[in-house]
């Protein structure tokens, strides 16, 4: 008989269930390797919500190794999806004469409840006034410690975001705290460390980038720099924070400081809702 770890049950006990598929498309977009598709089955998931699909993107990085066609394809891949809502983690250019295009591509991926995006370390250090200038003109969302309502059905769930996860003095309270215990909570961070930094209580599920899955790996397995003082720890795909709330952490589509990935493809993350019912 197989024995369940400590951590195992928490995680059981939570109401959770997470399985995933992954599909490569790099022949087919130019701009991304692959899909990984999560079906997230939760016990807050209301029902209207049942079958819900979730586009997450992060770290564009536009113009790095994302250049015009691969945006261009990016874009083409998310409409294709057909998503129900657009998340976005934040690093989304590397130039300030990028951020009018990358967002004008952005906008074109229409959903019926809309884009929300938090912004990366990139965003706050350079050209932050052009984003938000941006993002207003196009209606996006910007979620910086704020949290919005998503509506279907008569029901609804909660997109929460953090503001420069890494100025813990002055962003180190989650603004998921202010929600409820059984409302169904999607939390957007750039870095998977402030899911671990200070107590995301009421998330149900953390979204994050930054570590562009390592972006130079051995063989996927372990990479010699990861953008997070956890390490390894949380690299990339699906781990948990010391609460066992779980987290999906993307690879992202562009790269930093070189132009080059290797075994950390870049991605399209979906995410499936589900209702948990026994």
């Amino acid at each position: 008989m197989k024995k369940t770890s400590p951590a195992q049950k928490a995680i059981v006990q939570r109401g959770t269930r997470i399985t995933s598929t992954t599909i490569h498309v790099g022949s087919a977009y130019k701009g991304v390797s692959r899909i990984k598709t999560y079906d997230f089955t939760h016990r807050d998931v209301p029902a209207a919500f049942e079958g819900f699909r979730v586009a997450f993107v992060s770290d564009l990085h536009y113009k790095s190794l994302l250049k015009e066609e691969g945006l261009k394809d990016l874009v083409h891949l998310l409409i294709d999806q057909k998503a129900d809502v657009l998340l976005i983690g934040g690093d989304f250019h590397e130039g300030c004469q990028y951020v009018p295009p990358v967002m004008a591509a952005l906008a074109q991926v229409k959903t019926p409840l809309g884009t929300y995006a938090v912004l990366g370390n990139n965003d706050y250090e350079a050209c932050y006034d052009d984003i938000v200038r941006e993002m207003r003109h196009y209606g996006m969302h910007l979620l910086e410690h704020k949290v919005d309502t998503l509506r279907r059905g008569g029901e609804q769930i909660f997109v929460a975001g953090v503001r420069n996860p890494f100025d813990l003095a002055k962003n180190g309270i989650s603004p998921t705290l202010g929600l409820a215990p059984d409302d169904f909570v999607i939390l957007l961070t750039h870095t998977p460390d402030y899911a671990e930094d200070v107590p995301v209580t009421n998330s149900d599920l953390i979204l994050a980038g930054h570590t562009h899955g390592g972006q130079v790996t051995l063989f996927g397995l372990y990479a010699p720099i990861v953008p997070s003082h956890y390490g390894q720890r949380f690299l990339s795909g699906l781990k948990y924070n010391s609460k066992h709330i779980p987290m999906i952490i993307t690879n992202g589509i562009g790269t930093s400081q070189k132009a080059i990935r290797m075994f950390a493809p870049a991605e399209v993350v979906m995410i499936v809702l589900h209702r948990l019912t026994d």
